[in-house]
């Protein structure tokens, strides 16, 4: 058999039935054309017919090197860690050097957030994803130093051994920090006086390093602050950034078209809009024609038409004005399903089981006139009503309410069988819109037959009363939190002055004062405390219906006793009522763990006969709450014990309830 060998490696065995090349060399290896023609000898075809592919390769004369017998090559030592990572035997830690003295808290929180590394640390891996989470997470981490303008940045990867687990590192080189050699915001000077304010509400200036989230924010802040500053038709191109990689610097180009100073013109109402007219959106905006256009406006607009619950969408937008020089807004409402049905079941200490249903219209008298039909049957109350309610009346957050009532209440103290025709014009807050200010204005007339005791005998008795009363109050909230304040403070005062005729005719006054404060003392813990005041001036507590007197006790008063158990009592140690009323309450709101919290309390309370509320026999109770911190509000559960209680007051009472007790 003829051999021809060639120097790159490369042999051919008889007809070239065996090839093989060096794969060290990298290249393919090719026959030289000018070889001779080799003969065959006579034997090679049997020799051919009985080559078997399994068998094992025959010695080649000449050739002088013998084929090595890999059976017998001794076995090289194995990693015990390499080998467990590749059986998906072990976990790993992980590390990344290089970027503690460039990377920002943005920077590594986002890392932290998205890296694979990170993500699947719990979880064992074998060499294979060891490697694909390190260069995915290398990937990251380069694109994430690249967009706060290490452009050169570079992320290598290893595997070192440990003692317990193989350590991923990820070694960066962060590289130079790219800087603006140039930041143009062109066209900018057509803004007149405003155009400086606009080029420093942008914040991005030459020398700066090249961070797209710092370019990112001025942008926002610049269409923002031109919106804010008069420019309802501003048109703001997006960022150019070109990078000389050579110099190591980049430039910035912005056009900006500023459009034009509007004033606001008049609101309008696109073709189909039937909830409202433009009027009555005009009385909800906060903005007035001629005032200086402002975008801002628009979107609290937006948010207070969603809130009147009549509105499924709105679409509130610029368009030019009919007058040179302004701007009108188009208002655009699809509507909401307009009626609701609402039900309650409970039960209270004092009050007794207690159902409530009721069915309301929301916009049956547009715009955004409600009636509602509303009903209570208890074992301790009995009441049917219905209410007139008109949101918006002339104003943001102006109620007009009337109602008519009758009911059946029956209490410890009285009981009181009642017609009622009330109303009030009032400015209110809610979660969505907290106000500072807030106040009432309302008359009522009703009458009334209530039953009490005789106090110096105990005997039954009832009276009829005929009441007129014109109930006022004001406000003031300076709290940081509708529902669950943590600091500053709350004021308020009603005023009640009334006529009786029970007999005879006679007039006396209701005044009421409430005053609470929080503070936060510590992480997750704030100290809450209120006091209360009330007095009837003008007449005597026997001549005053029982209804209109003062009481405490009670979830909302002083917990531990129950619902009105606390003050002079009669023969029978029923409460009585009284014309005074001093309260007072100290609690630690505690956040605990996750979304639940502790409240430890101290509550106190007393109801006098004179007519200057006196902290003389107080009553006190106190306990324990849990709160759970949901989305809408802290949901809340009291339980109270009394602790200077007496005869015929509980031993433990329990309250719930949604908010903060104050």
């Amino acid at each position: 058999m003829a051999l021809s060998v060639e120097r790159r490696g490369v042999f051919i065995v008889a007809a070239g039935i065996f090839y093989a090349g060096c794969a060290a060399t990298g290249a393919v290896a090719q026959v030289r054309p000018a070889a001779p023609p080799v003969a065959i000898p006579a034997a090679a075809p049997s020799i051919l017919g009985q080559l078997d592919p399994q068998s094992p390769l025959a010695e080649l004369p000449g050739f002088g090197v013998a084929w090595p017998d890999l059976s017998k090559l001794p076995e090289e030592p194995v990693d015990p860690q390499a080998q467990a990572a590749l059986t998906g035997d072990t976990r790993y830690d992980y590390r990344v050097d290089g970027i503690d003295a460039v990377a920002s808290t943005l920077l590594k929180d986002r890392f932290a957030q998205l890296s694979t590394l990170k993500a699947n640390a719990k979880e064992t891996a074998n060499a294979a994803q060891l490697d694909r989470r390190a260069r995915e997470d290398a990937t990251l981490l380069t694109t994430l130093l690249r967009s706060e303008g290490y452009y050169d940045a570079r992320v290598a990867t290893r595997i070192e051994p440990n003692a317990t687990r193989p350590l991923v590192v990820l070694d960066a080189d962060p590289g130079v920090l790219y800087t603006f050699q140039g930041v143009t915001v062109a066209g900018i000077e057509a803004a007149g006086e405003k155009a400086e304010a606009l080029r420093t509400s942008f914040g991005v200036a030459a020398g700066d390093a090249v961070n797209s989230d710092a370019v990112a924010a001025g942008e926002t802040s610049l269409r923002n602050t031109i919106a804010d500053g008069g420019f309802p038709f501003a048109v703001i191109g997006d960022p150019q950034i070109v990078v000389d990689r050579g110099a190591r610097t980049a430039t910035l180009d912005m056009a900006v078209v500023p459009g034009g100073v509007r004033r606001f013109g008049l609101v309008t109402m696109t073709s189909g809009t039937k909830l409202f007219d433009a009027r009555h959106v005009q009385d909800i905006a906060r903005f007035v024609p001629d005032a200086p256009y402002d975008a801002s406006a628009l979107v609290d607009l937006r948010r207070a038409l969603i809130q009147t619950g009549l509105v499924s969408t709105v679409k509130v937008e610029p368009v030019e004005g009919k007058e040179p020089g302004t701007v009108d807004i188009a208002v655009g409402l699809e509507p909401a399903p307009p009626h609701t049905i609402a039900g309650q079941l409970g039960y209270g200490t004092g009050e007794g089981a207690r159902a409530e249903v009721s069915w309301t219209h929301r916009n049956l008298f547009p715009p955004e006139g409600a009636l509602t039909v509303r009903g209570v049957l208890g074992t301790r109350e009995q009441l049917a009503s219905v209410i007139f309610r008109r949101n918006n009346f002339n104003g943001r957050d102006r109620i007009l309410t009337g109602s008519l009532t009758a009911s059946n209440l029956t209490r410890d103290a009285y009981q009181a069988r009642t017609f009622a025709l009330a109303g009030s014009l009032e400015r209110q807050t809610n979660i969505f819109f907290q106000k500072e200010w807030t106040w009432s204005l309302g008359g009522e007339v009703l009458a009334s037959e209530e039953r009490d005791v005789i106090v110096t005998t105990g005997a039954p008795r009832r009276r009829i009363y005929f009441i007129g009363a014109l109930p006022t109050t004001l406000s003031y909230d300076g709290s940081d939190d509708l529902l669950d304040p943590t600091r500053g403070f709350r004021l308020s005062g009603r005023l009640s002055p009334e006529v009786s005729l029970e007999g005879s005719a006679f007039a006396y006054a209701r005044v009421q004062v409430d005053a609470s404060g929080y503070r936060t003392v510590a992480r997750g813990t704030v100290l809450a405390g209120r006091v209360r005041l009330g007095t009837i001036a003008g007449a005597p507590r026997d001549a005053v219906a029982p209804s209109r007197r003062f009481y405490a006790g009670g979830g909302a008063s002083v917990r531990g006793y129950s619902y009105q158990g606390i003050g002079p009592r009669d023969p029978n140690n029923v409460p009585i009522g009284g014309r005074s009323l001093a309260e007072f309450s100290i609690e630690a709101r505690v956040k605990a763990f996750g979304n639940f919290g502790l409240v430890p309390f101290l509550d106190g309370g007393n109801i006098s006969t004179g007519t200057l509320p006196s902290f003389n026999n107080l009553r006190f109770g106190a306990g324990v709450g849990v709160r759970y911190y949901s989305n809408f509000g802290p949901i809340r559960i009291d339980v109270g014990t009394p602790l200077n209680p007496q005869k015929g007051d509980p031993r433990v009472a329990v309250y719930v309830s949604l908010g903060q007790a104050f």
